[in-house]
């Protein structure tokens, strides 16, 4: 057997895992048998399609696991008004009216439209630290799905940084069940919740629904849960469950790729219906790729015996570095039924906080990106 490569630099952490030394790499949409070799895999995915995967050598789960991924108050981040945003107020509003007019024409129901937020930041001595900024966030804005992946570029290794504070489960493997858990619908109070919010809650459900209909066993999917409300820091959800037992054939991690990714990416609350007319107007309209933002973040634990676990989350509210730059994503569900201003205005809620604690804490809070 060849010799296992020594580990080389690299962590990863989510709830109740801690991961160091990175001791293989793959572009797992483009070879998915890579995913076969048992261990503990990190998974970041973007947008546009690519899922990057690091196995690591060393990997502590439970109470072991537990505590902050870093030192909040080693992070330093941008000034608050150093952040710009691909699509100003006037540019988004304009691009939510474009998508009403499609939905008029029957092009879509409904498709998510996003803009980034990019401030230069440099890292000291090299990469900035991106478990100071996860403990930062942890501290300030707790999320179930909460983690990060940071490893260097090394060889053709593109490497990684990326610090996620999701509420999304994209999808959970646990046996032959497969459970994804989409959210529409965002306000400050329950009761800001509109009927517009549940409308595209259901369109999204149905969709996932479908999605997952297409490597489930017939009659197993359902919605084990329709339009719960999740109240996180400073503003709530509408979250639907849906679940399904996979086909007999769909066994193995390379399957996880080949097939279920295929089936399900990028996820449908971050896309729209239907997903593929949906994309062709994001495409149209955002100016600048989302890379992981709206991708995926997780994991996949693959077992001696072939035993496939997985937790992998919508990477919203999510942070990337790359080239000296810091990133964050946002957007909102636009259906007929949008109100352009207040489309921007949601864009603003779901940033304003996480990047605020990216900020600084005394900029928590504040409106960022116009």
């Amino acid at each position: 057997m060849p010799a296992t490569p020594a580990p080389r630099p690299g962590r990863a952490w989510f709830a109740g895992v801690r991961a160091s030394g990175v001791v293989e790499h793959a572009d797992v949409r483009a070879d998915p048998t890579a995913l076969a070799t048992p261990g503990w895999w990190a998974l970041v995915g973007t947008f546009e399609g690519r899922v990057d995967a690091w196995r690591f050598a060393d990997v502590v789960t439970g109470p072991d696991a537990a505590g902050p991924a870093g030192d909040a108050s080693a992070w330093i981040g941008p000034p608050a008004d150093a952040w710009r945003s691909s699509l100003d107020r006037d540019a988004y509003v304009t691009a939510v009216e474009r998508v009403r007019a499609h939905v008029r024409e029957g092009d879509v129901y409904q498709a998510n439209l996003c803009r980034v937020l990019a401030a230069p930041l440099a890292g000291r001595g090299g990469e900035p630290d991106a478990g100071a900024l996860a403990a930062r966030l942890a501290a300030g804005n707790p999320a179930p799905y909460a983690g990060g992946v940071h490893v260097p570029a090394g060889g053709a290794d593109p490497g990684c940084w990326v610090v996620t504070a999701s509420p999304e489960l994209y999808l959970r493997l646990a046996g032959d069940e497969l459970t994804s858990a989409p959210i529409k619908g965002t306000a400050v109070t329950p009761d800001g919740l509109t009927a517009k919010d549940r409308a595209e809650n259901v369109m999204i459900t149905d969709l996932v629904r479908n999605d997952l209909q297409r490597v489930c066993r017939p009659g197993t999917v359902r919605v084990t849960h329709l339009l719960d409300v999740e109240e996180h820091p400073g503003l709530v959800h509408l979250v639907s469950t849906v679940a399904g037992t996979l086909e007999h054939d769909v066994r193995t991690a390379p399957d996880l790729v080949a097939r279920v990714l295929d089936a399900t990416y990028p996820p449908g609350s971050v896309s729209g219906a239907p997903k593929s007319s949906a994309l062709r107007l994001i495409d149209a309209l955002e100016t600048v790729p989302r890379g992981p933002y709206c991708g995926l973040v997780g994991w996949v634990r693959v077992g001696e015996d072939g035993e496939v676990r997985a937790e992998l989350a919508v990477a919203i509210r999510t942070f990337w570095w790359a080239d000296g730059v810091l990133r964050f994503g946002t957007g909102a569900g636009i259906t007929w039924h949008s109100d352009p201003g207040r489309e921007w205005a949601e864009t603003e809620l779901k940033a304003a906080r996480l990047v605020g604690l990216a900020s600084g804490p005394a900029d928590a809070g504040q409106p960022v990106g116009g």
